[in-house]
């Protein structure tokens, strides 16, 4: 699990070590660099899938960590998880240090992983000038993973990132087995949900807080539906195979199995832009990371308040999502959870971000045992209070 991110010169950042936990929440007002976090953490994962940091773990493990420079190799500013533009878009606008150079740190437990890449306004990929990773050849300090392995354990681990524009009702879904099924991955629109589930639909959820006890079985497909049912009671779900084509159907009924389905189309926009969130809190194995952006977007307030609650148990079981949003029933939702003994309070880390002198600044209230706050910064879900104090006064 990664315990810390640094982020140097990086978009809004100029410095920051950001603690995360089990389950994180960054909350702030509109750019103030919550996004930015995720797309960090982004960055590395698609760099790493895209195979720019293959060469220098052999020249690392060969001469060890410090210098590279990896001309060839970097940070991958565009490709399937984000698309950030050109180092002129991520370098922050006050840099600090001599020269105009990025860095991106994680950190599991003791060991340190750090990548720095050169500036370059017009390019998309940015070189890397260093390396420091914690080693596995004699007398260097060992990798937690394994002998091969000289980057962090959530680059190989089961990984989700799904943006705030995900999948809307539509006829048909893509069926493409390399991705959905060979990958494991959801799509960061969450476009390849169905085939997903309907390929494993019989899967088992394990025992633990993510297990619904109201579903009809610990598969995945009825522990979807529970789910799902606590944001809009009653519903099922069905997916399937479209015969002759590459696609895949889904379907909810609200009168059992056998009543008559709907189509995503005539249902409404919450319930398909929520089942990509449901299904990756639900298959998040113990190790992996999830990202996720607004998982409260259309979804009434009950519905967002049980959202934190599906989230906060997939962080209990073993997973570690970092979550952006902008709903205080979200906030709430595991404040809830800490309370009911869900989640232990210090597995939920906050972040509220503010705008500051040198960029982006953050407070981090802590949850007590009875899911109380120790602090509530000034412009931290504070609207509701101010409303009121207006219309009362």
């Amino acid at each position: 699990m990664i315990d810390q991110l640094t982020l140097r010169n990086y978009k809004a950042f100029q410095h920051v070590d950001l603690p995360l936990g089990p389950l994180t929440l960054l909350t702030g007002l509109n750019s103030s660099g919550k996004s930015s976090v995720l797309q960090a953490l982004g960055l590395l994962q698609q760099s790493y899938t895209a195979g720019d940091f293959d060469d220098v773990r052999d020249l690392v493990e060969e001469v060890g960590s410090g210098e590279v420079m990896a001309v060839d190799n970097g940070f991958l500013l565009n490709g399937e998880l984000v698309s950030l533009g050109t180092g002129h878009d991520v370098l922050h606008e006050d840099f600090v240090g001599d020269e105009p150079e990025i860095t991106l740190a994680v950190s599991e437990g003791a060991y340190r992983y750090s990548w720095t890449v050169a500036y370059d306004a017009e390019q998309n990929l940015l070189p890397l000038t260093r390396v420091d990773i914690p080693l596995t050849s004699e007398g260097t300090e060992k990798s937690p993973v394994g002998a091969a392995a000289v980057v962090p354990g959530y680059f190989s681990a089961g990984f989700q990132y799904l943006h705030a524009d995900r999948i809307s009702p539509a006829e048909f879904y893509p069926r493409d087995h390399h991705v959905s099924i060979g990958r494991g991955f959801l799509g960061v629109r969450g476009e390849h949900t169905v085939n997903f589930l309907r390929h494993h639909a019989r899967d088992e959820v394990p025992e633990g807080p993510l297990r619904h006890t109201r579903a009809e079985s610990a598969r995945l497909l009825d522990q979807a539906a529970a789910w799902m049912g606590e944001l809009c009671p009653g519903v099922d779900l069905q997916a399937e195979t479209i015969e002759g084509t590459d696609s895949v159907r889904l379907s909810y009924g609200f009168d059992g199995p056998r009543g008559t389905r709907r189509r995503p189309t005539n249902v409404g926009f919450g319930l398909t832009y929520a089942l990509p969130i449901v299904v990756a809190c639900l298959t998040a194995m113990p190790g992996s990371l999830v990202l996720l952006e607004n998982p409260e977007a259309h979804l009434h307030p009950r519905g967002q308040t049980r959202m934190a609650a599906l989230v906060s148990a997939a962080a209990a079981q073993g997973a570690q999502l970092v979550v952006e949003t902008h709903s205080d029933h979200v906030l709430n939702g595991v404040r809830l959870a800490a309370k009911r003994g869900v989640l232990a309070p210090d597995k939920a880390v906050l972040h509220y971000f503010r705008g500051g002198s040198t960029g982006s600044e953050v407070a981090s209230p802590r949850i007590d045992a009875d899911g109380l706050l120790d602090q509530w910064p000034a412009g931290f879900f504070d609207e509701l209070e101010n409303t009121l104090d207006e219309l009362l006064a």
